[in-house]
């Protein structure tokens, strides 16, 4: 059965709102609140519709976006797609775990993964970590493992016409010398000459 309900049936979805988790890892396992200016929900197939500056929050996670479209699976976990926002672009947030930083990006469509805590990015994509920061016209984030890929195209290198793709971007700031971790001495690296590659008599 599908329902269309405004705003004013909204205003109180965001007061239960925790705030930040100790343990952003967990954020997955919290509810998800919702909230825009029309939300339409079918029941039956267990998709939720949000339009006019849609609102997402599950625990230290964020997306802000004009669409949303909110699906379930059988196991009760969570899938959005968020696409168009201020200038086109659909905006997320997230607290790292164990420091206080988030992550932030932007891009046209981000699409979120509650079961995996993954996010993608497609399209002006953008995202930053600290001070770090990537772009491309494809970011994946794997908040658990804390993982970045950043391609030209989602697993592409051309366009369809079979131009090449801008390059992906990032600038990586130096660790601050009190930030460094104590490296763990190992055996020196032993280096064989390959089997095939002749040496050079010039």
């Amino acid at each position: 059965m599908n329902k269309t309900i405004c705003s004013t049936c909204l205003s109180g979805v965001l007061v239960a709102v925790s705030p930040p988790a100790l343990a952003e890892r967990a954020d997955r396992e919290k509810p998800i609140h919702l909230e825009a200016d029309r939300l339409s929900l079918d029941d039956l197939n267990k998709v939720q519709t949000l339009e006019g500056n849609a609102v997402l929050i599950q625990g230290t996670t964020e997306l802000r976006t004009a669409r949303l479209v909110v699906t379930q699976d059988a196991d009760g976990f969570q899938k959005a797609t968020a696409t168009g926002g201020a200038n086109g672009l659909a905006r997320f947030r997230q607290k790292r775990d164990g420091v206080d930083e988030y992550v932030e990006g932007e891009a046209e469509r981000i699409e979120y993964d509650a079961r995996s805590d993954t996010t993608q990015f497609f399209n002006r994509a953008w995202v930053r970590s600290g001070q770090d920061e990537v772009r491309g016209r494809y970011i994946s984030y794997d908040a658990i493992n804390e993982k970045f890929l950043v391609t030209t195209g989602a697993g592409t290198t051309k366009t369809a016409s079979g131009e090449a793709q801008a390059r992906v971007r990032a600038i990586i700031q130096p660790k601050a010398k009190g930030d460094a971790v104590t490296e763990t001495r190992k055996e020196p690296l032993n280096l064989k000459p390959a089997a095939r590659v002749a040496p050079r008599n010039d």
